[in-house]
């Protein structure tokens, strides 16, 4: 038996395929797409609570961050790309990214 070998996926490959609606995450290490379990249980509320303490943070303090809901951070190589539990932005350094 044969097992073809799949040719390594850019990021923006890796975006254009990813799904809207699944129920697995996905991500791209090292231009291979691996299904990531979505987060449940204790480590969602602790996702979801960490991410609120800060966007009150944030807001209290007048800063020009933000915490999406959803992201694809990706790797300085090009080659991977990860969606973070929580990630804290600066929406001032983003004006160039696409949306």
């Amino acid at each position: 038996m044969f097992q073809a070998i799949q040719a390594p996926v850019s990021f923006d490959e890796f975006i254009e395929w990813l799904p809207e609606s699944s129920e697995c995450r996905y991500e791209l290490h090292r231009g291979g797409i691996v299904e990531m379990p979505k987060p449940r249980g204790k480590p969602s509320k602790v996702a979801g609570f960490t991410a609120l303490k800060t966007g009150i943070e944030i807001e209290r303090l007048g800063l020009p961050y933000f915490v999406p809901k959803e992201c694809i951070v990706r790797s300085l190589d090009g080659r991977s790309g990860y969606e973070p539990d929580i990630i804290v932005l600066d929406e001032t350094a983003l004006i160039d990214e696409p949306w």
